[in-house]
């Protein structure tokens, strides 16, 4: 089966959907025109379509809503989750611009601090989103 991803006008996408290989089969080989064609009849001619690889075998990701299609790359590009995370042109991810640790404890990203906080060794912790901080786990 064949993907196809819907982009809106800024290249973000809308929608995935799956196309069956007979419908765009072209002497044997997949044609994306024939993919684009087919979607379009199906959603519009002024609907915009790229086609995207499940196993990331082209155009570095599958797409997913809100990801980006980046055209320069020829790539489908992750949202950004942190504003000061840089995007690593060789894998089209974002990176931290801070490594995370590795010694094996457990972490997660403060923005307001730029850096990496470790959960304490023991009890129980779960990360508060809005302070950015590591607090005990409480039942309530």
């Amino acid at each position: 089966m064949a993907h196809f991803a819907e982009l809106d006008e800024n290249n973000s996408v809308k929608r995935v959907i799956v196309v069956n290989n007979d419908v765009i089969l072209e002497d044997g080989f997949e044609s994306e025109a024939k993919g684009i064609a087919f979607c379009q009849n199906l959603f519009g001619n002024d609907t915009i379509w790229k086609q995207t690889s499940y196993n990331g075998t082209f155009r570095k990701h599958f797409a997913s809503v809100n990801y980006t299609f980046d055209t320069i790359r020829d790539a489908f590009i992750p949202s950004k989750l942190y504003s000061s995370w840089i995007l690593d042109e060789e894998t089209c991810i974002w990176v931290s611009p801070v490594p995370m640790p590795e010694d094996g404890n457990v972490y997660q990203w403060s923005e307001k601090v730029a850096n990496w906080i470790s959960k304490p060794d023991s009890g129980l912790w779960e990360w508060n989103y809005i302070e950015e901080v590591w607090q005990e786990f409480t039942r309530q």
